[in-house]
């Protein structure tokens, strides 16, 4: 894992914002046509995915926040559970300001995982901000704590395993998942009271 993750910054995160391209991907964007239908596929890590789960399952809010338009990203939000805000043109300080308020929470209730220039208005004021391993130099000098996993590699997993263990609620997350596949029951009942 990267340097000591910051844990005072970590326990007063309420709202996770991921960026897509280059955080939960590898930058990699697979174009082609079917049918005379445009196509676009992504790879997406899936232990990203289950990290994002534990982030949800201890009551954060978590938003993929895209600079651009993919139904590729709406899939795997769907699959997920998770809210997107995807917006053309990667003008993003708009949108977190938006959802912030619609939260009731500022800036340093916000935990951002980020890795380009796109990303740098958000990541400039975030309370968390975290650069992948991968990162634009630009990003990389501006957060708190760097992942030591690439993009689409596992580093939204990596963050969450920091953030959740910076906070005391990574044993007890994964004892409840265990629990809840061993004995075939949903996560939330074997969580109890959150931290």
């Amino acid at each position: 894992m990267g340097d000591t993750f910051p844990v005072e910054r970590g326990r007063a995160v309420r709202i996770v914002v991921l960026d897509v391209d280059g955080v939960l991907t590898d930058n990699g964007v697979y174009l082609g046509a079917l049918g005379g239908e445009r196509v676009e596929l992504k790879r997406f890590d899936i232990m990203d995915g289950l990290g994002i789960k534990m982030l949800q399952w201890a009551g954060l809010r978590v938003v993929l926040v895209s600079g651009r338009e993919s139904p590729a990203t709406t899939l795997r939000a769907g699959e997920l559970g998770v809210e997107t805000r995807q917006v053309a043109g990667g003008y993003k300080l708009g949108v977190v300001e938006q959802i912030l308020e619609e939260s009731g929470a500022g800036w340093e209730d916000l935990a951002v995982v980020a890795d380009d220039l796109a990303d740098l208005p958000v990541v400039a004021r975030a309370g968390l901000p975290v650069a992948v391993a991968n990162a634009a130099p630009e990003v990389r000098a501006r957060a708190v704590w760097i992942t030591e996993r690439s993009g689409g590699g596992g580093a939204v997993r990596e963050f969450a395993e920091a953030l959740l263990g910076a906070r005391g609620e990574w044993a007890r997350m994964v004892e409840a998942y265990r629990r809840s596949r061993e004995e075939g029951g949903d996560i939330e009942d074997y969580l109890g009271g959150r931290s």
